[in-house]
C-alpha cells in the first residue's frame, strides 16, 4: 500500500515536472516578471542638414538706376522685389460690396497673421518644437502597462511524451488542462547616454534657431508689405499726376482749336497739342492698369480676398530729416534676428559634433517592472517584481562612430561660414541702404525744386501762347517738362520712403521704424 501510494506520488512529480516544462515553454509563463536591459541599438546623434539657412523666399529693396519716363534725365528707380513663399498668403474674410480704406499699419498686420512667410515660419517653430520633445523622449524613461489573460490546454501525446515503464496504479494522462494564467504588470525602461543628453541640448539650440528665424520671417514681411504699399502710394500719385496732365493737356488742345478757328494759328498747332492729349491718355491708361495689378499683388501679400475693392489710406511725405550715423547703426546689427538664429544654429552644431563624439562613451540601462499574476485576478494572484540595470559600451562599431563625427564636422564648419556670411551680408544691407537714403534725400530736395519751376515755365509758355507770341511747340514742351519733375518727385519720394523701411530692416527693427514713420508721418 505505501509502495503505492509512493509510486502515485513519484509518477505526479513527474507529470507535474513535465507540465512545468510544457506551460513554461509554451508561453504560459509569459506573465513572469524578467527584467531586462532593452535590446535598441546604442544612441546616434541627430544629424542635421548641411544648411541651416532657409531658402524658400526673399524680400529685397532694388534702386536702380534707368532712364526716366521722358528720357530727359537719369534718376533712382526703386522697386521692391517678392520672391518664393512671400508672395502668396492664407485669404481671410469674405469681399465685400463696398471698398474698404486700407491703411498702411492694417496692411501690415493682415500680412503679418496671414502670409505664407509668416505661417510657413511658425510652422517650422513648431516642427522644432517637436522634434525637441523627441531628443527629450530619448532621456526620458518609457512605462508601459500589461494585463494578459491566457486559457490553455495542451495534448502531451502529441508532444511525444510516453511513460516507457508503466507506474502501478498511475495512468499518464494524455491531455493536460485547461488552466489559466493571469498577469498585471508595469515595466520601466530607461537608456541614459551623454549622446542622448547633447541631442537634447542642441535640439534645444535648434527650438531658439526657429524662433529667431519666425521673428526674421516676420520682419521679412514688414518689408515686403511696407514696401509694396508704398509702391503702391507712388503709383496712385503718379495716377493723379497724369490725370492733371491730362486736364492740363485737353484745356492747351482746346485752346489751339478755339484759335485755328479764329484764324490765329495754323492747324499743326492743333495737330501737336491733340497728339500731346492722345499721349497723356495712353500714359494715364497705363497707369491705372499698373496700379490695378500692384493692387492684386498687394491683397494676395496680406490675405485680403481679390474681389475685395479697396483704396490706399496713408500717404507719407517728405520730412527732411538728419541722416542717421552708419557707425552707430553697425554696432547693432548683431541684434538681427536672422543672425541670432545662425548664431543658435553653430550652437546646435557644435553640440551635435560632441554628441557624435560622445557614442565612445559607455551607456547606463535599467529595467524594472512589477505586477500581480496567478490563476485569476479574484483570487491566488500575487505581487512580483524584478529589477536590472547595466552599462553598454563600445567595442568595435565598424567606423560609425568615426563616419558620425566626419558628418558633424562638416555640417559644423559649414554652419560657422553661412554665420559669418550673413554678417558680412548684413553690413553690406545696411550700407547700401544708407547710401540710398542719402542719395534719395538729395532726389527729393532737387525735384522738388525742378517741380516748382516746371510749374512756372509751363504757366508763362500758356500765357506767352495766349497773347500770340509763342506757338505750341513751347508750350507742349513745357507740359513735358511738368509731367517729367512731377514723376521724379512722386520717383524720389518713394525711394525715400523706401530706404528708410530698409535701413529699419537692416538693423532688425522694421516694425519700429515703420511705426515711427507713421507716427511722424
Amino acid at each position: 500500500m505505501f509502495v503505492g501510494r509512493k509510486a502515485q506520488f513519484a509518477g505526479g512529480l513527474w507529470c507535474a515536472g513535465v507540465l512545468l516544462w510544457m506551460t513554461g515553454s509554451a508561453g504560459i509563463g509569459q506573465g513572469q516578471p524578467v527584467a531586462s536591459a532593452p535590446g535598441a541599438p546604442l544612441p546616434r546623434p541627430q544629424q542635421l542638414p548641411l544648411s541651416g539657412r532657409a531658402q524658400s523666399g526673399s524680400v529685397n529693396p532694388v534702386q536702380s538706376v534707368a532712364p526716366g519716363t521722358t528720357s530727359s534725365i537719369n534718376s533712382a528707380n526703386p522697386s521692391i522685389q517678392v520672391q518664393g513663399v512671400y508672395l502668396g498668403s492664407v485669404p481671410e474674410g469674405q469681399p465685400g460690396a463696398e471698398p474698404i480704406k486700407l491703411s498702411l499699419e492694417e496692411a501690415v498686420r493682415r500680412g503679418i497673421l496671414y502670409n505664407l512667410g509668416s505661417v510657413s515660419a511658425d510652422q517650422a517653430t513648431r516642427l522644432a518644437r517637436g522634434q525637441r520633445l523627441a531628443a527629450v523622449a530619448q532621456i526620458l524613461p518609457d512605462v508601459t502597462g500589461e494585463l494578459r489573460e491566457s486559457i490553455q490546454q495542451i495534448n502531451l501525446a502529441a508532444q511525444g511524451f510516453r511513460i516507457s515503464v508503466p507506474i502501478p496504479n498511475f495512468r499518464f494522462p494524455s491531455v493536460v488542462g485547461p488552466f489559466n494564467s493571469f498577469d498585471a504588470r508595469a515595466r520601466m525602461t530607461e537608456s541614459l547616454s551623454i549622446t542622448g543628453l547633447r541631442n537634447w541640448r542642441a535640439s534645444q539650440q535648434n527650438v531658439a534657431s526657429a524662433e529667431y528665424s519666425a521673428k526674421d520671417s516676420r520682419e521679412i514681411v514688414v518689408l515686403a508689405v511696407a514696401g509694396s504699399y508704398l509702391q503702391l502710394v507712388a503709383a496712385a500719385a503718379r495716377i493723379q499726376s497724369a490725370q492733371a496732365q491730362l486736364n492740363a493737356a485737353r484745356a492747351i488742345y482746346d485752346q489751339a482749336v478755339d484759335r485755328n478757328r479764329s484764324g490765329v494759328n495754323a492747324r499743326i498747332d492743333v495737330n501737336r497739342t491733340q497728339v500731346e492729349l492722345q499721349v497723356q491718355q495712353q500714359r494715364l491708361t497705363s497707369l491705372t492698369n499698373d496700379f490695378e495689378k500692384q493692387k492684386l499683388a498687394l491683397a494676395r501679400l496680406i490675405g485680403l480676398p481679390l474681389a475685395q475693392r479697396f483704396t490706399v489710406g496713408d500717404s507719407l511725405p517728405f520730412r527732411d530729416l538728419p541722416e542717421p550715423s552708419v557707425a552707430d547703426l553697425l554696432r547693432t546689427l548683431n541684434a538681427r534676428p536672422d543672425i541670432q538664429a545662425a548664431e543658435a544654429q553653430v550652437k546646435a552644431a557644435q553640440l551635435t559634433r560632441s554628441a557624435a563624439a560622445a557614442e565612445m562613451y559607455p551607456a547606463l540601462e535599467v529595467a524594472a517592472d512589477y505586477g500581480a499574476n496567478g490563476i485569476n485576478p479574484s483570487s491566488q494572484a500575487h505581487g512580483t517584481f524584478a529589477v536590472s540595470g547595466g552599462v553598454r559600451f563600445p567595442i568595435f562599431r565598424s567606423g560609425r562612430i568615426r563616419a558620425d563625427i566626419e558628418q558633424a564636422d562638416a555640417a559644423l564648419a559649414q554652419r560657422k561660414a553661412e554665420a559669418e556670411d550673413l554678417k558680412g551680408r548684413a553690413e553690406q544691407d545696411l550700407r547700401n541702404a544708407a547710401l540710398d537714403l542719402s542719395a534719395a534725400t538729395q532726389q527729393v530736395r532737387v525735384a522738388n525744386s525742378n517741380r516748382a519751376l516746371a510749374a512756372e515755365t509751363l504757366e508763362q509758355a500758356r500765357d506767352r501762347f495766349r497773347a500770340g507770341v509763342a506757338d505750341t511747340v513751347e508750350v507742349v514742351q513745357a507740359q513735358q517738362a511738368v509731367a517729367t519733375a512731377e514723376l521724379d518727385y512722386i520717383t524720389s519720394l518713394f525711394a525715400w520712403n523706401l530706404a528708410r523701411v530698409s535701413i529699419a530692416r537692416a538693423i532688425g527693427q522694421t516694425e519700429q521704424g515703420l511705426a515711427q514713420m507713421l507716427g511722424g508721418r
